[in-house]
């Protein structure tokens, strides 16, 4: 039997960042298309305090490769963050979609009361169980990101919807 830990992430994941793949790439030939300076699309917030598009992406993507890795029992890949424009967001999501891949369900198996410690040994330390830190951290924090980047280019003018949100399921 599958881990519903594994299925109620790694797939999850997936589909969320390949449509979000998808939107990026409309993102791109919109900008051309409409004569854009594709910084103004990367570099769009939805408030003045909340991160760029840019960042929103590496941040989707980072928490679905650390969810992941924890859950799963193996090192978190790092990526150094230094994207500046579409074509390297779509790298980033491309290697971050190679690494679920990777991932096996039988890795999650029992994950769900393991111990994951975030920020060890900073005043910030967080102990989880592993269920709480996929329902209540994990998943939460990865839909913020993926949604918010959403936001910022429907707000921006990309003609994209519910069904380009979702990507294929």
């Amino acid at each position: 039997m599958t881990s519903s830990m594994y299925n109620h992430s790694v797939p999850v994941f997936k589909q969320m960042l390949t449509a979000l793949k998808t939107i990026l790439a409309q993102a791109s030939e919109h900008a051309t298309s409409k004569s854009i300076e594709p910084d103004a699309l990367l570099q769009a917030r939805l408030a003045p305090d909340m991160f760029p598009l840019l960042k929103q992406v590496q941040i989707a993507a980072d928490f679905s490769r650390g969810v992941s890795a924890r859950l799963a029992g193996v090192e978190v890949p790092t990526f150094a963050g230094q994207e500046k424009s579409f074509a390297d967001l779509d790298v980033l999501l491309t290697q971050t979609l190679a690494f679920l891949d990777s991932v096996d369900a039988s890795q999650f198996e029992g994950k769900e009361s393991a111990e994951i410690v975030l920020r060890p040994g900073t005043p910030k330390e967080k102990k989880l169980s592993g269920q709480t830190y996929l329902a209540n951290y994990g998943l939460p924090q990865f839909f913020f990101h993926v949604t918010t980047s959403y936001d910022i280019l429907r707000h921006n003018g990309l003609p994209i919807g519910k069904r380009d949100f979702m990507g294929a399921y």
